[in-house]
Order: C-alpha cells, then sequence, then structure tokens
C-alpha cells in the first residue's frame, strides 16, 4: 500500500539535480512556496502542455515567493530532447528510477490509464496540446501508465494541497496554484 501525502504533512525532503546539472534541494527552498509537479515522461503533449502553462506563469510566482520543481520519470537525454527545449526557468529534473515518485506516493495505474483514453474530453486535451505544438510522441521505455500529481508546499515545509490525479489529464487547476502563490 503506497502511503499518500495528506495537507499538514511535512514534505519529504530530497536532494538530486536538475537537467542542466544543478543541485536541487527541496530543503534549501524553506522560507519559499513551492509548486512540485509530477509528470509522466518528458515527450508526453499533455505534460509539456502543462510545463509551458506554469512557464507563463513562473515570473509572477517566482515575485510572490513561490518556486516550481517539475519532476519527469524519463532518462536525462529524453528530458533534454523533449521537455528540455522549452527552456523552462524553474528546474526540470529526470527521475528515471522513480526514486522521487516513490517518496510521494505517486501511482502508477492502468486502469486510469485506460479511463483517461476512454473519456471523451481527453481529445480535447489532445487537441489543445498539439495546438500549442505539442504533438503524441511514444517515449521509449516510459511508464507510460504513471498518473501525474501536484503538491503546494508552503513556506514551512508543510503540504498545504496534495492532488493526486485520477486521470492523466486531471491536474490541480492553475486557479488554486496562483491563490496559493498569491497567498490567499
Amino acid at each position: 500500500m503506497v502511503h499518500l501525502l495528506q495537507p499538514g504533512s511535512i514534505a519529504p525532503t530530497f536532494t538530486t539535480t536538475d537537467i542542466h546539472g544543478n543541485s536541487v534541494a527541496l530543503e534549501s527552498y524553506r522560507g519559499r512556496k513551492v509548486l512540485l509537479a509530477f509528470f509522466r515522461n518528458a515527450a508526453c503533449a499533455l505534460c509539456n502542455l502543462r510545463v509551458h502553462q506554469f512557464i507563463g506563469r513562473s515570473a509572477q510566482w517566482k515575485d510572490q515567493g513561490m518556486d516550481v520543481f517539475a519532476v519527469f520519470e524519463s532518462p536525462l537525454a529524453n528530458m533534454n530532447t523533449y521537455v528540455g527545449t522549452q527552456n523552462a526557468p524553474f528546474a526540470l529534473v529526470a527521475d528515471p528510477t522513480a526514486v522521487l515518485y516513490d517518496l510521494y506516493g505517486i501511482e502508477t495505474s492502468e486502469e486510469k490509464m485506460k479511463t483517461t483514453v476512454a473519456d471523451s474530453r481527453t481529445k480535447d486535451f489532445i487537441a489543445e496540446a498539439a495546438a500549442a505544438g505539442y504533438e503524441l510522441i511514444h517515449e521509449e521505455g516510459a511508464n507510460f501508465h504513471r498518473i501525474p500529481a501536484d503538491f503546494l508546499i508552503n513556506e514551512d515545509g508543510i503540504v498545504q494541497v496534495a492532488h493526486y490525479s485520477q486521470l492523466v489529464t486531471d491536474h490541480l487547476e492553475i486557479a488554486v496554484i496562483d491563490r496559493f502563490a498569491a497567498g490567499e
């Protein structure tokens, strides 16, 4: 049984490196808010669209005292080939062995993946991603059944929101993230 984090939990700390080789330690961001987003893989069109949306808001969020970490279950080479081409102004982290995914209880679910594919709204999300330039691409060796999750962590390292997605297309609403960044 995977342990799911709850609001009020202390966010598990970690130290890793981003795609540029910079050290990323969650503990070093105490005193700032953090959006910790777990994605499927670096080639995922829907994940790339979400990163694109984060990039559009990142300057505002940074000014409001919030940093972003985006984690992908992909090797570094794939990160650079796919999501890394967006030149995100925040940390993109490759976690091909799912160490951080396990630490935060992020699930793999064939059933939820099938439900996502069958969901009538999925085609709209895929069309939106395609319109933004993100095509559906199979990433060799990727965990196709990984389900995303988002965590909002306060300045003291306490999880304020733990959003474990029910579908691949189910993300924490941007408006919720905006309110958290603004301190509302």
